[in-house]
């Protein structure tokens, strides 16, 4: 059935041409059993032939058989040819130029239909004699009127439905876009967790590698202490690399719920220690009345003060030490991170380190953003470097 129905959307004019067959079949009888003179006849059969014509091309051309059927009816008022069967067709092409039909055409179907009538018991005044023709004018142009209104109608809903599948097509292209944004957000801060735990982490090591290769056998103690503290950090590292699955996989049963949560403000304390075991001298102070803090503020502070010593000891020399003040105010959280060292040219902060892989001040201007605060940072007119951030102690919306 549903076949059927496809083939015949396909193929409105043979349809069309179906039921316009009948039509002129039915009007030929009339034709024959009526008489009229030589020229009445032959304008009767060029009639029905013209509007069964109508029926048959509505849907392919409304607009050319709106006029063909006005240039029909003109020809029958003209030579008398009396309503018969084929003026079905007029009916037809009025609801068609409604539905189908161009603006101009769907408005001058409704005049033509509604001047019909009067015209036509204009023209045979007995078929309605009398009063009785006012009646008979409105029980004429009743089924015109409804022809139109049906039709445009038609047209009404088909153009609300375009509008709503317009809408959601719409709907879907920005909900696509709206996920793609939403993958590359959670890409760029799963990128920025790596980098932040995987360069921190491996920096301490590498550090402590170096200096207990350099005492092995000299200070073998102390070997065993950097040794001890490689240990740690790289169990450190595992731990938040395993938080960091785990926040990928909280869709799986079990998983995501036994993992170290993310790290805030008050382990900056552990980070710190942390840093100067690794024997980089840090200054680390707190002002103000400490107090929570929206968890993205309590990790974009940890993250930015990482990040800040891990390039301190990466590009500070050997003898760079660093200074970190935390300073609670009433709305916002003051952070700034300071080294003496040698410092590095800012294109290596910025644009991600000499390799060109890491995120350097690309991910901490992240951070803050998503914040709502503001991050300074270059080097320190006196030497170093110098990073400031602004942090507003309320979630940002």
């Amino acid at each position: 059935m549903q076949r059927l129905y496809d083939f015949l959307r396909r193929h409105p004019t043979g349809v069309d041409t179906f039921w316009a067959l009948p039509v002129i079949g039915l009007s030929g009888l009339w034709l024959a059993e009526d008489t009229f003179d030589a020229t009445p006849r032959f304008v009767a059969v060029l009639t029905v032939l013209a509007l069964g014509t109508v029926i048959a091309l509505r849907r392919r051309a409304p607009e050319k058989m709106l006029l063909l059927a006005a240039a029909t009816g003109v020809a029958q008022l003209i030579f008398g040819i009396e309503q018969n069967l084929s003026d079905f067709g007029m009916l037809v092409i009025i609801y068609t130029a409604a539905a189908n039909g161009t603006r101009w055409a769907s408005r001058f179907a409704l005049v033509g239909g509604l001047l019909a009538p009067t015209l036509a018991l204009t023209r045979w005044p007995d078929d309605f004699p009398g009063a009785s023709r006012i009646v008979g004018i409105v029980f004429l142009t009743v089924p015109f009127a409804l022809a139109w209104v049906l039709g445009d109608s038609v047209r009404t809903r088909r153009a609300y439905y375009a509008q709503l599948e317009e809408r959601a097509a719409r709907l879907e292209k920005e909900r696509e876009a709206q996920s793609k944004m939403a993958v590359a957000a959670e890409r760029a801060r799963i990128a920025r967790e790596l980098h932040d735990v995987v360069a921190h982490n491996v920096s301490v090591m590498v550090v402590q590698a170096d200096g207990a290769a350099y005492v092995l056998d000299a200070a073998p103690d102390q070997a065993k202490q950097a040794l001890a503290t490689i240990s740690g950090t790289g169990r450190q590292a595992l731990a938040e690399m395993r938080r960091l699955l785990g926040v990928l996989r909280t869709g799986e049963p079990g998983e995501g719920r036994d993992y170290v949560p993310q790290p805030d403000v008050g382990q900056l304390d552990d980070l710190i220690e942390q840093v100067r075991g690794a024997g980089l001298a840090v200054d680390f102070t707190v002002e103000g009345s400490p107090r929570p803090l929206p968890s993205g503020v309590e990790l974009t502070a940890y993250r930015i003060v990482q990040e800040a010593l891990t390039n301190t000891r990466k590009h500070g020399g050997p003898e760079a030490g660093a200074t970190v003040r935390l300073t609670y105010g009433d709305a916002e959280l003051d952070l700034l991170v300071e080294d003496d060292g040698r410092g590095a040219q800012q294109e290596l902060y910025t644009e991600g380190g000499a390799d060109g892989l890491g995120h350097g001040l690309i991910g901490m201007r992240e951070r803050v953003g998503m914040v709502g605060g503001r991050l300074d940072a270059g080097p320190r007119p006196g030497g170093g470097f110098r990073i400031s951030a602004v942090l507003p102690m309320k979630p940002a919306h």
